[in-house]
């Protein structure tokens, strides 16, 4: 289903939602957006929102804007259980030189997702957020993702699910990430592709 505008977010609670599409179609915009319905609308305690921003910072790489936190779009995010790790996302693709560094970079941020996502299990609250859900696809094992996801009562994220990030080195690895995220987005409630 195409994600628009008009959606109401209130159907969102109490499911298990993805929007997934092209870089720069305002995925991580929609995911604040939600957040910021949870607390200034449905008064939900932000300590019950966990938030999980694997994406990497806002920039423009190759003539491609990529990336932005949902504190880039709803500032007040941080009042919520944001679970952080040390140091910065890599955008694998766009900046390794060849398949080594492809996968240097794309082990270095599975790393740090795999820290906080492993903390988000040990002590899980009813909503969980998750922002660029494929970083940790990359090298992270999507049945263990997908049981993650489904602990809260009310999940959303958002998901890259293009072409327009590729490099000839890194066809495989285009390939696998498109197979993992289909298999989350065939296994959960709603899942929104997203157009600019």
């Amino acid at each position: 289903m195409k994600f628009h505008d008009k959606l109401n977010f209130d159907d969102f609670i109490g499911a298990h939602t993805i929007l997934y599409g092209e870089a720069n179609t305002k995925k991580t915009y929609y995911t604040a957006k939600f957040v910021q319905y949870l607390t200034d609308i449905k008064k939900v305690n932000p300590k019950e929102i966990s938030i999980l921003d694997f994406a990497p910072q806002l920039s423009n790489i190759r003539g491609l804007k990529i990336g932005g936190k949902i504190e880039d779009f709803f500032p007040q995010s941080i009042r919520c259980n944001n679970i952080l790790f040390e140091g910065e996302i890599i955008p694998p693709r766009l900046n390794a030189n060849n398949k080594k560094e492809l996968y240097r970079y794309a082990q270095m941020n599975f790393e740090k997702t795999n820290v906080i996502l492993n903390l988000f299990n040990e002590n899980p609250t009813p909503f969980l957020i998750i922002n660029d859900i494929s970083i940790h696809l990359h090298l992270g094992d999507k049945k263990c993702l997908l049981e993650s996801i489904k602990k809260p009562n009310t999940f959303f994220g958002n998901s890259y699910y293009g072409s327009s990030i590729s490099r000839n080195f890194a066809i495989f690895f285009s390939l696998k990430e498109k197979r993992s995220v289909k298999y989350l987005l065939n296994r959960v409630d709603n899942a929104y592709i997203t157009h600019t």
